[in-house]
């Protein structure tokens, strides 16, 4: 569920009550190493800010200790305008015991290698630590005895120091007993500012930052990027052997939690401990490891912190320093039809390869590229999670996370089999009105969710309830099947269409919020779960649950209206229960309804916001002019207010990551780019691109959890892997990449996010709201929730991407590319195979019917055939449209050298019982 807090904004009273739920406190949301101090009386401050701060000036940082801890007060980039990448005006809040600050070192321990791990933590309970003496290149240096309980087994001795002008943290570990000590885990806490709470969006946005995480060994590193997206960027890497093994939330941090701070995290170079504890459940990113250290030996752990211009050149930056750099194409998730690119690029040697599970994805070297990036074909074999572990000959190991999928188009047909059949419920007797439609599903129980306290969640509402039948709409845009479709019309009809839309009275074209309600007395013959709790804002009555004010709902129904239009409109004697212009018409009221019943969030960009420009393009192929003129002009109230604002992208929350999808498509529509790119930037300052699948194109967000996903241990404040927060941001980094084709890395971004829907879908085809991060549990979601605008990101953006790109030459995202000389072939194997984009020509080929099977490029002619699926039943023509965002110099306008009728601005192109061939040329 979209649920939302704004800062000096209108609250509903149910948002003002979850958060003063989450500021509270978390410990019904989450565990830690120890019990939380949350709570706990006030407690006197221990960092010793009264006895002030050492002040260091390195080639790129401006450092800030604080003298008595000699932990970091603050990290500034140098010419950046006081920028800090650490939460240095929370420091006198948090300068107690039981807060992190960078510098910090957890660990647990035992001696010899058995028995009870026994935890220490040098902010548990903080004393002065001893300084030691400084060098030329040791900036700062203490021994932190102090700070840790008399029975620690180690002297740990920390220094802050310059490496070749470049900014490190070390710790060295002495064994000071008479016998080995094992260290079953060790973390650097890594806090930077990802502190929202109680500031503005504005604030925000030049303030705090978000890191993400490449959990790859010896390869890893954390990047820290601003939320406007702007530079510069910091690039956490191991100093020395310090393998990024695991990245564990702070549970214990005394910061408390909320939609509006995500937690801290720290880098974990050992985990075993954990893994036999607390994270005995999960399958971990890497297997977990444990050091023993003997009487009087040391190890030293550390960390290199660098910075990167621009948040592009993250990569640059990483290889200028001598780290290895992997480039996945089309990234680190790998249908099984596909066949993937990986290139690595290091100065020694790849001593070996190696795949976990064995088989899973086989890997053959290929030629390296002119500047020696080494090249693999790599595919996948085995359905799920799989590990490449790379060893240079240097003894480096770098892992890379990979995801394996079945063939994209099987996702999807297995993706519609299971909503329509497994989640589909047919009760006529139903007492909310429910059935026959598609709902939410707990795959724990392998059951129907028919009752939750968080009644949109059985109520086919909000994002939380509508996860199954969107999807199962959705999916027929790619692939229409008819016994789907015949089901998905009754559900129209009997439930959409008079319960969960309005259908006359002064509502009409409302969006109800939930059919599903919590009121006894009402239902007096439905027996309501006496387990569950009935008590929370999360159970609206019946007058609650059929309001209309929630802007949030509309694009779900304006969606269901238009897809059920362009099946009709587009195919033949698919959608029978309607004409054509009855969808439209729905699709175009509902989307004025959104302004005219919610107002109050209707000002905000929507998740699926994109939905209304479509629909404003059909009405204007259509020749509704009136209509098309009031659904423009009531967008453009939206569009102007955006245009007035800094960062236009607010919510109802103090920050959030689903407006922004909308406000970019329509700031680009009416001309206001410079909105646009500001939007576009904040999408980048939180939607990486790392050699891992479940971080590649994944958005922030980190509290739907709570509203649109199962409940119980996993309801909680935690970053979700590849929620719909990615899919739908994946729309205008698309966009923006087909309009600058040049910029390779809004394709690797964008890619990624649109691809991260396909994860969520097993191997039956129940789809999940997302993957839990956490390493103690590390699996997908139980139930559906919210997984129906993450699939509509997917459905709006897959396509097949094919690119020349001077280092690695022609290469394809979304299907399999062929070279032989100045002909390249593409087979498309995205999922739905309706839409091409030829980067080196700007070209955009898209299908309103049909599906392409086969692109034929010749780069000298500078021609292209297209070879488009034999007809169907349902599918006599293909509906071509020929777009061509990006104006690439030397290349013309193109068109089919047939000269084909068109429709609504689509070339009509009959179809064959074989493959039917077009070729496409170009205008003088």
């Amino acid at each position: 569920m979209k649920s939302k807090f704004q800062p000096a904004k209108i609250l509903p009273i149910y948002l003002v009550l979850v958060c003063v739920i989450l500021a509270l406190g978390n410990d019904a949301f989450g565990q830690g190493r120890r019990r939380s101090r949350r709570g706990a009386p006030q407690t006197p401050p221990t960092l010793g800010l009264d006895q002030g701060t050492i002040e260091l000036d390195t080639p790129d940082f401006n450092l800030k200790l604080v003298k008595a801890s000699q932990t970091v007060a603050a990290l500034e980039p140098k010419d950046a305008n006081g920028f800090d990448f650490t939460p240095a005006d929370q420091l006198e809040a948090r300068s107690r015991d039981g807060f992190y600050h960078l510098g910090d070192l957890t660990f647990r321990v035992r001696p010899g290698n058995s028995g009870t791990w026994q935890s220490f933590s040098t902010a548990a309970a903080r004393k002065p630590v001893t300084a030691l003496e400084t060098s030329d290149t040791i900036l700062a240096a203490a021994d932190l005895s102090a700070t840790l309980p008399e029975d620690c087994p180690f002297q740990i001795t920390r220094t802050w120091v310059l490496d070749n002008g470049k900014h490190a943290l070390k710790f060295n570990l002495t064994n000071k007993t008479d016998q080995p000590v094992q260290i079953g885990a060790l973390g650097i806490p890594l806090i930077f500012n990802n502190y929202i709470t109680g500031r503005s969006l504005e604030q925000a946005h030049v303030t705090c930052s978000f890191s993400d995480p490449t959990i790859g060994m010896d390869g890893g590193y954390v990047q820290v990027t601003r939320l406007n997206g702007h530079g510069p960027a910091l690039v956490v890497v191991p100093d020395g052997k310090t393998p990024f093994e695991a990245y564990n939330p702070l549970l214990d941090d005394r910061t408390s939690r909320s939609q509006t701070f995500e937690g801290f995290y720290e880098w974990m170079a050992h985990s075993q401990a954990y893994a036999e504890n607390e994270w005995s459940d999960a399958k971990p990113w890497n297997p977990p490891t444990a050091e023993t250290i003997a009487p009087g030996q040391s190890r030293t752990y550390g960390l290199k912190f660098l910075l990167a211009p621009e948040i592009r050149q993250i990569d640059e930056t990483l290889i200028a320093n001598n780290r290895p750099v992997a480039i996945g194409i089309p990234g680190y998730i790998l249908p099984q039809d596909i066949k993937a690119r990986l290139f690595l690029i290091y100065p020694r040697n790849v001593a070996s390869i190696k795949v976990e599970p064995e088989g899973a994805i086989t890997a053959v070297e290929q030629a390296p590229t002119e500047h020696g990036w080494k090249s693999y074909e790599l595919q996948g074999k085995t359905w799920g999670r799989s590990r490449l572990v790379v060893t240079f000959d240097d003894g480096l190991t770098e892992s890379i996370q990979y995801y394996v999928t079945k063939p994209a188009r099987q996702v999807l047909a297995d993706l519609g089999n299971f909503l329509t059949t497994k989640q589909w419920y047919d009760n006529p007797n139903d007492t909310f009105g429910r059935s026959p439609s598609v709902m939410n599903y707990n795959r724990e129980k392998d059951q129907i969710i028919l009752q939750d306290s968080r009644v949109w969640i059985a109520g086919l509402g909000d994002e939380g309830g509508t996860g199954g039948w969107m999807a199962a709409i959705l999916k027929q845009l790619g692939e229409p099947k008819k016994e789907e479709l015949d089901k998905l019309q009754t559900f129209i009809d009997h439930v959409l269409w008079g319960r969960l839309q309005y259908s006359e009275g002064e509502r009409m074209y409302g969006v109800r919020k939930s059919l599903f309600f919590y009121q006894p007395d009402l239902v007096p013959d439905f027996k309501y779960d006496g387990n569950l709790n009935w008590g929370s804002w999360t159970s609206w009555d019946k007058r609650g649950a059929d309001a209309v004010d929630r802007s949030f709902d509309y694009p779900h129904i304006a969606m269901a209206h238009w897809v059920m239009y362009r099946l009709a409109r587009n195919y033949s004697g698919l959608v029978t229960n309607h004409p054509w212009d009855w969808y439209l018409e729905r699709a175009y009221q509902t989307s004025i309804a959104m302004t005219k019943f919610a107002r109050g969030y209707a000002r905000f960009g929507q998740m699926e916001g994109d939905i209304f420009l479509g629909i404003l393009q059909d009405l204007k192929r259509e020749g509704w002019d009136e209509k098309a003129s009031e659904l423009e002009s009531v967008m453009k109230q939206r569009a102007d207010r955006w245009r007035r604002e800094e960062y236009p992208f607010g919510s109802e929350m103090a920050w959030d990551s689903t407006g922004q999808e909308e406000v970019y498509a329509w700031c680009k529509y009416f001309g206001y780019d410079d909105k646009a790119l500001v939007t576009l930037n904040a999408v980048l300052g939180y939607m990486p691109t790392v050699p891992h699948w479940g971080y590649n194109g994944n958005a922030r967000r980190y509290w739907d959890f709570l509203y649109g996903a199962a409940p119980g241990p996993t309801s909680r404040i935690e970053r979700q892997i590849h929620h719909y927060g990615s899919s739908i941001n994946a729309i205008p980094v698309l966009a923006a990449y087909r309009e600058n084709p040049q910029d390779f890395y809004l394709l690797r971004v964008g890619y990624g996010g649109a691809m991260g829907s396909l994860t969520n879908i097993d191997q039956e085809g129940f789809a999940s709201a997302a993957f839990h991060a956490w390493p103690s549990t590390l699996k997908w979601d139980a139930i559906t929730g919210d997984y129906g605008p993450n699939f509509f990101g997917h459905a709006w953006n897959t396509g097949t991407y094919i690119v020349k790109d001077p280092e690695v030459g022609w290469q394809a995202f979304g299907g399999n590319v062929t070279v032989d000389g100045d002909n390249i072939k593409v087979k498309p194997l995205d999922s739905f195979r309706m839409r091409i984009y030829v980067a080196p020509y700007g070209l955009w080929l898209t299908l309103d019917s049909g599906q392409f099977e086969e692109i034929d490029i010749n780069s000298a002619a500078k021609t292209i055939r297209i070879g488009l699926a034999p007809s169907t039943e349902y599918t006599p023509v293909a509906r071509l449209r020929i777009e061509q965002p990006a104006k690439v110099d030397g290349v013309g306008s193109f068109k089919p050298s047939v000269n084909f009728s068109t429709e609504r601005g689509a070339f009509v192109v009959p179809l064959d019982s074989q493959r039917t061939w077009s070729e496409l040329t170009q205008a003088d």
